[in-house]
């Protein structure tokens, strides 16, 4: 390792002071998105020194980077508890094998004051994990439910198939157009009596309907946390994107990246509450609440239409119930699923036999 090898613990002030100074938005390479930042300090629930990640530089070039996130967690005596998720490790390919890795994680660790919540981690550091003092509070699967063939993922398998991308985006538009053609014809008659409400603010009456369905969650949630979560600002619009200044390490910038809020009516009465992300052809799912099960394969049929409406070709989440309900009920291509195991340091004292780590807990991408 070089010489001038510095490690920073980067509070909530540091990181508006740096947002106010474009301090990490000037390379080719940032920690996370500005915009991202921005949104991150707006979160009353974070302290101004409270840390939000660990940074490592040689000279001024960033060489690692772990992103915490400061939260609020529920707890047996009502009162919430402060909590940090652990949300990505990054380091630079050259000190993979050098203790810079290791030095890193255990400073963030640290500073959290072992308060650590891993939502899931990558397939490469199970074994790290496994020898480190946290135990498996969560395991569940992540769902990816492909309607078109995805060429671009197909290639990303199989290598050879570069040379006929033409042949395959063809084919796949067939596909597609077909898989969503039956799919509309699926819901069609079941939305014809509902109506969304498209929101970018929860007000009183949503809240009213969202509050009792999240009162069990791991994460404490209160009217104001969920604005936050489902703020648009957090994602940056980039429509010639090539002309981007800079790449970032979390989600945030695409030249198609947004958020969609929307309550479900019927007969002028809140079944459901919907958020989900747009990024590229991807449709991520953040909240999917019903409150009576009568309603559920109603409120799927919602989001099934908004689905086909804004174009995406899968749809990614956590929520197995969600999964089950769309690939019953609907024409698909095929469904990846992955174990992924939620993890809290031994340290960290909650009632997990009580509480879930659910879809949107520690959903901030």
């Amino acid at each position: 390792m070089g010489k001038n090898l510095q490690v920073i613990g980067l509070t909530k002030k540091m990181l508006s002071e740096a947002i106010e100074n474009n301090t990490y938005w000037k390379d080719e390479l940032s920690p996370m998105p500005k915009g991202k930042a921005l949104w991150l300090v707006s979160n009353t629930r974070i302290q101004d020194d409270d840390y939000c990640g660990v940074l490592g530089f040689e000279d001024d070039k960033m060489i690692s980077f772990i992103f915490m996130f400061p939260d609020f967690a529920n707890a047996k005596d009502n009162m919430p508890k402060k909590v940090y998720w652990m949300i990505s490790w990054w380091v630079h390919k050259s000190y993979k094998n050098t203790v810079l890795s290791t030095y890193i994680y255990n400073e963030a660790v640290n500073l959290s004051a072992k308060q650590v919540l891993i939502k899931s981690y990558a397939e490469n550091v199970t074994t790290f994990y496994e020898k480190q003092p946290f135990k498996v509070v969560a395991s569940r699967l992540r769902h990816t439910i492909f309607f078109s063939l995805d060429s671009s993922m197909l290639i990303g398998r199989f290598k050879f198939l570069k040379s006929f991308k033409f042949i395959l985006d063809r084919i796949d538009a067939v596909v597609y157009s077909m898989v969503r053609w039956m799919n509309i014809a699926r819901f069609k008659k079941n939305t014809k009596e509902l109506s969304y409400d498209y929101i970018n603010q929860i007000d009183n009456e949503t809240w009213d309907f969202i509050e009792p369905l999240c009162k069990n969650d791991l994460i404490h949630k209160t009217k104001e946390y969920v604005n936050w979560q489902i703020d648009n600002s957090q994602y940056t619009q980039t429509p010639i994107a090539t002309k981007h200044p800079y790449k970032a390490l979390q989600t945030g910038i695409s030249n198609n990246i947004h958020i969609h809020n929307l309550n479900v009516i019927k007969e002028n009465k809140i079944i459901g509450f919907i958020s989900y992300i747009i990024n590229f052809n991807e449709l991520n799912v953040k909240y999917f609440l019903v409150k009576d099960q009568n309603d559920y394969d109603l409120c799927v049929d919602a989001l099934m239409e908004n689905f086909a409406k804004v174009g995406t070709k899968f749809i990614f989440t956590d929520d197995t119930k969600l999964s089950d309900n769309i690939t019953k009920r609907y024409k698909t291509i095929f469904t990846h699923k992955v174990e992924k195991k939620g993890l809290a340091h031994n340290e960290t004292i909650l009632d997990f036999d009580s509480l879930e780590m659910l879809n949107r807990d520690g959903h901030f991408y």
